[in-house]
C-alpha cells in the first residue's frame, strides 16, 4: 500500500492524495451523516488522464475504487464502506468547460463542474440547461450522471439521462473510453452512455458529457397554490396540461408537515396563506416566446376554484416572491435534517395513483406506528414523492427509526403493488441495495450482474453499492 500511495502522488502529486483522517474526514461520510466509512486515501485528479492512471494503478494493486463528486447523495452511493481497501477518487478538479457548441445547441463539461457551474457556462451561451436540484450550487454534474439525477423539471425536459448526448469514462481497468459525440441520431450499436449513467460509479468513472442545450426561457410565472387533496393537484395538472401543454415547467407538492418544518427551522420563512392548508404545490409556467403565460393561469386557477380543486392561490409579482416560494419548496431536505432523523424514502408511482398511494400509505403507517409525523412533497409533476415519517419526540423517534425495515417494507410494497419504484431519483446506493431484491425480477438481477462481471470483474468499483447480495 506504501507502494500504491507513492505512485498515486507521482501521477497526481503529493497535495493531491490526502491520508491524514482530518483531510479524509468529510470524503469519507455522507452528507447525511447515515454513512461513516474508511479509506486508504483520498486522490484528487486534475484531468482525465490522470484519473485513468489512478484507477490503472488501483486495478493493478487489487484496491477498490470509490468514485465521488460533490458527495450530496442521499443513499450512502459516494461513501467507502471500510470493508476492504478502498481509495476515493474525487473528481471535483476536473473543472473545464470544454466547449460551447451554440449551432448543435450543445455543452461539454468536465464531471467536476458543478451543476450550478453547468448552468451559468450554458447562459454565458444564450443557452438554457433545464436540470435543476436544491443542492445545484454544491452537486456535480459527474454526481447528477452517475445517479441520473432528477429534479423539478423532469415533466418537460426528461431526467439527466434525456439531457446527454455522449460521455468520456473510465473504464475499471483504467482503460479510457472517449464517447464525446454530440448526435442526436446515431444507430450504430449498443448506447453504451447509458449503461454508465444511473450505474452509481459501478462500471466506471463519468470523466465528462455533452450535454443538450435549450433555448432559454423569456417569461416565466410562478404561482404558490392552496388545494383540496393531493387528488386535486394532480386534476389540477391535468388542466393546466390542456390549457398550456408543455409550458407547465415544475409542478410541486408540499404537505403540510412539510411546510411547517420549513417555517420552524429556516430563517426568513413565511406563510404564504392566512390560513394553514393541509396541501400546497408550487407551480411554474415557462416559454421561449414573450407570450402571456399569466392569463391561462388566472383563468385556469378561477375555474378550478368554482370546483373545489383549488382553495387559494397566489401568483408572484416579483423575482424576490418567485425567490421566496421557491425557497419554501427547496428547504424541505434542509428543514428535515435540521429536525433530526427520519425514515425518508424516494418513490415514484403512476401520476393516476398518487391521490390512491398518499391515503392509504398514510393509513397504513397511522395503524402501525400510531402519533406519526409523515412529511409529504416533491415533484408530483413526473409522479416523483418524497415520503418520509419519524416521531416528533426524540426518544420515541429513536425507538421508531429502529423499525426501519418494517417502515420501508410497509411503503415499497403499496409502491410495487401500484406500479412504482422504491427509487425514482437518488438512486440505490448502500441504502437500497438489499432492499431492490424484494422487487425487481431474478431476470433483471441476472442482466444487472452480467453488466456488472463484464465490465467489472473483479468488482473493484465502488462496491456494496447497487448490486444486491446473489
Amino acid at each position: 500500500m506504501d507502494a500504491l500511495l507513492t505512485a498515486l502522488q507521482e501521477v497526481v502529486g503529493v497535495p493531491h492524495v490526502l491520508t491524514n483522517e482530518q483531510d479524509t474526514a468529510a470524503y469519507n461520510a455522507d452528507w447525511r451523516g447515515r454513512y461513516q466509512g474508511a479509506s486508504l486515501c483520498v486522490v484528487r485528479p486534475a484531468t482525465a488522464a490522470e484519473v485513468a492512471a489512478v484507477v490503472r494503478l488501483c486495478s493493478e494493486a487489487g484496491v477498490a475504487i470509490v468514485p465521488q463528486g460533490g458527495n450530496t447523495g442521499l443513499c450512502g452511493g459516494a461513501t467507502p464502506t471500510g470493508k476492504r481497501p478502498e481509495v476515493v477518487v474525487s473528481l471535483n478538479r476536473l473543472k473545464k468547460i470544454r466547449a460551447v457548441d451554440k449551432d448543435n445547441n450543445t455543452l461539454t463539461v468536465e464531471a467536476g463542474c458543478t451543476l450550478y457551474e453547468v448552468q451559468q457556462a450554458a447562459a454565458q451561451a444564450g443557452r438554457f440547461f433545464p436540470l435543476s436540484l436544491a443542492s445545484e450550487g454544491s452537486a456535480t454534474i459527474g454526481g447528477n450522471l452517475s445517479t441520473n439525477a432528477g429534479g423539478v423539471q423532469v415533466l418537460r425536459y426528461g431526467n439527466t439521462r434525456d439531457l446527454v448526448l455522449g460521455i468520456e469514462a473510465v473504464l475499471p481497468d483504467g482503460r479510457l473510453w472517449n464517447g464525446l459525440r454530440g448526435l442526436r441520431k446515431d444507430n450504430t450499436g449498443y448506447d453504451l452512455k447509458h449503461l454508465f449513467i444511473g450505474a452509481e460509479g459501478t462500471l466506471g468513472l463519468i470523466t465528462a458529457a455533452v450535454l443538450k442545450l435549450f433555448p432559454e426561457p423569456r417569461v416565466k410565472v410562478t404561482a404558490w397554490v392552496a388545494v383540496a387533496d393531493p387528488a386535486a393537484a394532480v386534476a389540477l395538472l391535468t388542466r393546466l396540461r390542456n390549457v398550456v401543454g408543455d409550458r407547465v415547467t415544475a409542478f410541486e407538492i408540499v404537505g403540510r408537515e412539510a411546510l411547517d418544518l420549513v417555517l420552524k427551522h429556516i430563517p426568513n420563512s413565511r406563510e404564504p396563506f392566512a390560513e394553514k392548508y393541509g396541501w400546497q404545490v408550487l407551480i411554474e409556467l415557462s416559454d421561449t416566446l414573450v407570450s402571456d403565460l399569466t392569463t391561462p393561469l388566472e383563468q385556469s386557477l378561477a375555474d378550478a376554484l368554482e370546483l373545489g380543486i383549488v382553495l387559494d392561490a397566489t401568483i408572484a409579482s416579483s423575482e424576490a416572491q418567485v425567490q421566496a416560494l421557491w425557497s419554501l419548496r427547496e428547504n424541505v431536505s434542509e428543514a428535515q435534517r435540521i429536525e433530526g432523523v427520519s425514515i425518508k424514502h424516494d418513490i415514484a408511482v403512476p401520476l393516476s395513483c398518487i391521490a390512491e398511494f398518499i391515503a392509504r400509505a398514510d393509513a397504513l403507517l397511522e395503524q402501525q406506528f400510531p402519533g406519526l409525523r409523515i412529511v409529504c412533497f416533491g415533484h408530483i409533476g413526473d409522479g416523483n414523492l418524497h415520503y418520509n415519517q419519524s416521531k416528533p419526540a426524540a426518544q420515541d423517534n429513536a425507538a421508531f427509526i429502529a423499525q426501519s425495515d418494517a417502515v420501508n417494507l410497509l411503503v415499497h410494497d403499496l409502491v410495487h403493488e401500484l406500479g412504482g419504484s422504491i427509487s425514482a431519483e437518488h438512486g440505490l446506493g448502500q441504502l437500497k441495495r438489499e432492499e431492490i431484491l424484494r422487487y425487481k425480477s431474478a431476470v433483471e438481477m441476472d442482466m444487472m450482474r452480467a453488466v456488472k462481471a463484464a465490465f467489472d470483474p473483479r468488482g473493484l468499483m465502488n462496491p456494496g453499492k447497487v448490486i444486491g447480495s446473489a
